[in-house]
């Protein structure tokens, strides 16, 4: 029996972004801050609710997960005076979300509209700030040596957590240097993921602000290991780092811990 395309394609494990059939193609970074004192209930309701009704049961989305900043990350937060978490102690929760390649728009335009909806009928929370929800497309990932993790299935896998970087890049730079930067390090983490900025949809709900600037880039790498090690490591320098190489500057730095879903872990080490 003649092999289909599938099974010549799968026969190794490193296969290249062109010839997969699922690809990011664009993502929600959604970091908000629920108000003190309603932290536990702010946890709950978006595992339970919010995670799925505003985004999983959306068409084009395949993956999700989310986050936690506890103090330990908040306290290794650089640069001070960022202009995404001015107060370094904001910013506790963040979910990420894969949307579908060639799909955006579609996607956002349901995500719109659905969240638009569970306004209407009382299902959103009320004690929490949005601190950074922006979208991004994918300009490029990058893997550690040994490492054929496509980026597809970060947000499935059960990482000890991530590190994010978010950088202002300098005048004549892109993605691709800084694709090409990180890829040169060598990459410090299993794999990781850059981004460039797209626009917020104008008829968003009015609690979620545009804190994005056009030339910024976002990087997310997933680790294995302990993500406050990892920082300490291997990121807490990536700034002066990246400063150095010509890319720009880092404007927000931060390890977060991935949720324990079905608990309340780490509502009592936010702050």
């Amino acid at each position: 029996m003649t092999s289909s395309v599938s099974e010549e394609r799968y026969q190794t494990p490193d296969v290249p972004r062109d010839d997969r059939q699922i690809r990011v193609g664009s993502l929600l970074f959604t970091m908000v801050e629920p108000h003190k004192g309603h932290e536990v209930a702010y946890n709950r309701w978006y595992e339970r609710d919010h995670f799925y009704a505003g985004c999983m049961i959306g068409a084009w989305q395949f993956g999700g997960a989310r986050y936690v900043a506890t103090k330990e990350c908040k306290h290794r937060r650089y640069p001070k005076g960022s202009p995404i978490t001015p107060d370094p102690m904001v910013g506790s929760y963040l979910a990420v979300y894969w949307v579908l390649d060639g799909h955006h728009d579609d996607w956002n335009k349901w995500g719109v509209e659905q969240v638009n909806w569970l306004h209407a009928n009382d299902r959103m929370f009320n004690e929490r700030d949005h601190i950074h929800t922006a979208l991004y497309e994918y300009a490029g990932e990058v893997n550690a040596p040994g490492s054929s993790m496509p980026v597809e299935l970060a947000l499935d896998r059960a990482y000890a957590g991530m590190i994010v970087l978010i950088g202002e890049m300098a005048d004549g730079k892109g993605a691709a240097d800084v694709t090409e930067w990180f890829h040169g390090l060598p990459c410090p983490t299993d794999v990781a993921l850059i981004g460039t900025p797209l626009p917020l949809r104008g008829d968003r709900p009015s609690d979620v602000p545009d804190t994005q600037a056009d030339n910024r880039v976002l990087i997310m790498a997933w680790t294995l290991d302990d993500p406050i090690e990892v920082f300490d490591a291997k990121f807490a320098a990536l700034g002066d780092a990246f400063s150095k190489a010509g890319l720009g500057e880092i404007v927000f730095a931060s390890p977060f811990r991935s949720t324990v879903p079905g608990t309340d872990t780490y509502t009592d080490e936010l702050w």
